[in-house]
């Protein structure tokens, strides 16, 4: 796996959707690059996104996989319509945002998504149960609690968010 950012540019990891466990976490660092639909990108600190943006907390997080159930966890995090609404403001139109990995895993989640109805918004997580999310668990992760698909579209690792 390459940690290196620069080769996710020619890559597309939302095609096909699969993805193999890493062994290892792909890297320590958890800035985060976030490119606007014009191309423009923005490097946000972990320290960045917990000093910058509104804060959010799931109280009760619970998720289904073929392993059982998991949680209920008290995730915190930042809502992620909430980060692209503060970084683009309300006048730049967009449709749907991928989400990469810095092990190239990808998902991509369209603007209604973001707030379904009957559940809690789709998370920037950093931290669960009171405590930082650890390398292991991805540092800032992906949570999307309206997922019914056995946990493929959480992400961890998250490195680079693109609005289109």
């Amino acid at each position: 796996m390459n940690g290196n950012p620069n080769h996710l540019e020619n890559h597309d990891p939302l095609q096909p959707h699969s993805h193999d466990n890493n062994p290892e976490p792909p890297y320590i660092d958890p800035t985060l690059i976030f490119v606007a639909p014009n191309g423009d990108k923005k490097e946000i600190s972990l320290a960045d996104l917990m000093a910058d943006y509104d804060q959010m907390v799931i109280p009760a997080y619970t998720y289904m996989t073929d392993h059982g159930m998991h949680g209920p966890y008290k995730l915190e995090g930042v809502g992620l319509l909430d980060l692209i609404n503060q970084e683009l403001g309300p006048q730049v139109e967009w449709g749907e945002v991928e989400i990469i990995s810095a092990d190239e895993f990808g998902n991509r989640l369209y603007r209604d998504e973001l707030v379904p109805a009957g559940f809690a918004p789709v998370l920037l997580c950093h931290r669960s149960n009171n405590e930082q999310l650890r390398r292991i668990q991805g540092l800032i992760r992906l949570v999307v609690p309206s997922e019914t698909d056995n946990a493929l579209r959480q992400v961890k690792w998250v490195r680079e968010i693109r609005v289109k």
